[in-house]
């Protein structure tokens, strides 16, 4: 066995090339346990520079950006009132302090930002928000109802994608253990019987091979028992990464601390009955699914922070260039805006770039997008 990049590795007896399927195995899974170990090490590494770059310095500039399109929308507010604006701008001028104070709404959420949407909006904003909410309600009533043969009630939460899905779960589940026919206890086979037994066995005895590892560490590690003082500071810090590994049930740790304090050798673990090996490959299988379901569940939510598909490939490398790509196009739009309220000053140059804004025609998609799709629960 070879401790090479701290991978623990059966290599082949001197006089025989070949490994059994179960050293392959064991190989096999500890490398790929390596790898997800690395991963899952550049993830704690990023997500903490992550929150850190997000909360002082993207957040701000986002709250910065909403800010000066507030004043952005004020600016056009009192140009309003100007009776040298001509009608048909004026359409434009309301137009546009909906449109942007709409959006404002529901980043800022501030009497001021509601006060004038309504003001240039056809429609109070609290009144129109509640009734898409009825009107939304009963869209998913009627699609869980079609779809699941649920009944979502009257208490439905949409007041966000999480809570509305928790709430559907909930449903689905009352729903299926309504459903669910009394299970009739049957007796076991002598086969399901023999299975359960083995399995069982099998969990005792991986578990009592981590427990002998384990053993062995304290055996010649217990800083208790060592009179030098700097030996016992060495094994005190070594102990530390034996009960940590141990109770990670880290089983290649304990390995690696086994040949780090010479405890083994390479000839040991190549001459390790495959019997034996069966055990440990079980608990690396256990292993590599928990890290492989952590990674998983840290991507998912990275996925959405950064907008991309449930199937979309991301790393730490992409989460953080996502945040600084984002924080360079709002900040181009911060320098953008601060242009359009320097040159709104000038009612001259204000008139001449509101001329040539055209209102997007309006469509009964983009009605229909307005009135479902932004605060709809989930994606399909």
């Amino acid at each position: 066995m070879t401790l090479a990049n701290k991978i623990v590795h059966i290599a082949p007896k001197a006089q025989d090339k070949t490994l059994s399927a179960a050293q392959k195995l064991f190989n096999t899974l500890s490398k790929k346990i390596d790898q997800q170990k690395k991963s899952l090490l550049a993830w704690k590494e990023a997500l903490p520079v992550y929150r850190q770059k997000s909360e002082q310095e993207f957040n701000p500039l986002v709250d910065t950006l909403y800010q000066h399109q507030f004043e952005w929308a004020q600016r056009l507010d009192r140009y309003y009132d100007d009776a040298s604006i001509k009608k048909t701008d004026k359409a434009k001028i309301k137009h546009l302090i909906a449109e942007v104070c709409g959006q404002l709404i529901v980043e800022m959420n501030t009497d001021a930002v509601k006060s004038l949407f309504n003001k240039y909006s056809d429609e109070d904003y609290d009144t129109a928000t509640e009734e898409n909410k009825e009107v939304l309600g009963e869209m998913m009533r009627n699609m869980a109802k079609n779809m699941f043969n649920i009944d979502l009630g009257d208490d439905i939460d949409l007041s966000s994608p999480e809570n509305f899905q928790a709430h559907l779960h909930e449903k689905m589940r009352e729903h299926q253990e309504a459903q669910a026919e009394p299970k009739i206890e049957r007796k076991k086979t002598k086969t399901q019987l023999a299975r359960e037994a083995r399995l069982q066995e099998e969990e005792a005895q991986a578990s009592k091979s981590v427990q002998e590892v384990y053993r062995k560490l304290v055996a010649v590690l217990h800083p208790d028992r060592e009179p030098d003082e700097q030996e016992r500071l060495r094994k005190t810090e070594l102990m530390q990464r034996v009960n940590i590994a141990y109770g990670k049930k880290d089983l290649l740790q304990l390995l690696e601390l086994q040949l780090e304090v010479e405890q083994i050798d390479a000839t040991q673990l190549s001459q390790m009955a495959d019997s034996r090996l069966k055990y440990f490959n079980k608990i690396l299988k256990d292993q590599l699914s928990e890290l492989t379901q952590e990674i998983y569940q840290i991507e998912e939510i990275s996925r959405l922070q950064c907008s991309m598909p449930f199937y979309g490939k991301i790393s730490p490398a992409q989460l953080l260039l996502k945040l600084a790509n984002d924080m360079r196009d709002v900040q181009k739009d911060i320098k953008a805006i601060k242009k359009e309220l320097a040159l709104f000053e000038q009612p001259d140059a204000f008139k001449a770039w509101l001329k040539k804004y055209k209102i997007p025609k309006d469509t009964y998609q983009n009605n229909y997008d307005d009135l479902f799709m932004d605060d709809f629960p989930f994606n399909f």
